[in-house]
């Protein structure tokens, strides 16, 4: 018998100590049961191995592009201690609840938010949890929040691969994520690690995102590689996934995200966006 099989067998595993196991593969830990009063179709998460890549903006962007096509969308904001999606579009707590469970905002577009910034007392009011209730606080997105019907989730990852991504995958039924990069070689390093843990967990790789991939001449509308030449393409030849597109430093949608006013931003660099989600 393997030494992973006595793990498995053994009084003191848990549902962390199996991670990569191959018996935890066939989805062996239970997911999450949703809402009662809710229904979502689909739930893609949005992830990096390192954060300021643009997670936020790119989870953002995607669920604007498919509220835009006529979808019912939503945006669980599982990075519980640095929430960014509500002040992007220009939400405030406190959030309702009742006997059914919590009411997500919603954005001018009709997006539902959730966030534990929509909970706080003030905005800037730090989060100082450790990893196991950051994770059961994304668990109760899942299991309290009256989501309603959506097409589409879309979860906005903390960075890097503990507790709270490791949940997310384990305990949602995660349909897919998109990873998130930036030109640098370093991050490319780190960002793959993302990728590994998504292949670990048997979670599918829809396509990769370059934020910061280049900024346009205000003058001449030349593109200049601020961070270096392009890694998505080669990225996605490696079999990293396909490349959704790559998005440059774009003051205008930086002005609309510090104003909170990032409902009315569609953004036109990620191309067909539909034809990468399931």
């Amino acid at each position: 018998m393997s030494e992973e099989k006595k793990q498995c067998d053994s009084k003191t595993c848990s549902k962390e100590s199996c991670v990569g196991c191959s018996s935890a593969k066939g989805g062996g830990i239970p997911k999450e049961t949703l809402n009662a009063h809710s229904s979502i179709k689909k739930v893609i998460g949005v992830v990096s191995g390192k954060g300021g890549v643009g997670k936020s903006f790119v989870t953002a962007s995607l669920a604007n592009e498919m509220a835009y096509r006529g979808y019912k969308v939503g945006i669980m904001d599982a990075d519980i201690t640095g929430p960014s999606i509500p002040r992007m579009y220009g939400l405030k707590g406190a959030a309702v609840a009742d006997e059914n469970g919590i009411y997500p905002m919603e954005t001018g577009n009709d997006i539902k938010v959730m966030s534990i910034n929509l909970l706080l007392p003030q905005e800037d009011a730090p989060v100082i949890w450790r990893g196991p209730i950051l994770a059961n606080m994304v668990k109760q997105f899942w299991t309290d929040v009256v989501w309603g019907e959506l097409d589409y989730l879309f979860v906005d990852m903390p960075p890097g691969t503990g507790d709270v991504p490791l949940t997310v995958f384990q305990s949602l039924p995660i349909d897919g994520i998109v990873i998130v990069s930036s030109p640098q070689d370093l991050v490319q390093m780190i960002v793959k690690k993302a990728y590994n843990m998504a292949k670990m967990m048997n979670v599918p790789v829809l396509g990769l995102v370059e934020n910061y991939s280049y900024v346009k001449c205000p003058d001449c509308g030349k593109a200049i590689y601020v961070f270096g030449e392009s890694k998505v393409d080669a990225a996605a030849a490696e079999g990293q996934g396909p490349g959704m597109g790559k998005m440059p430093l774009d003051p205008e949608m930086a002005a609309a995200v510090d104003a909170g006013q990032f409902a009315g931003v569609v953004n036109t660099y990620l191309g067909d966006v539909e034809k990468y989600l399931p």
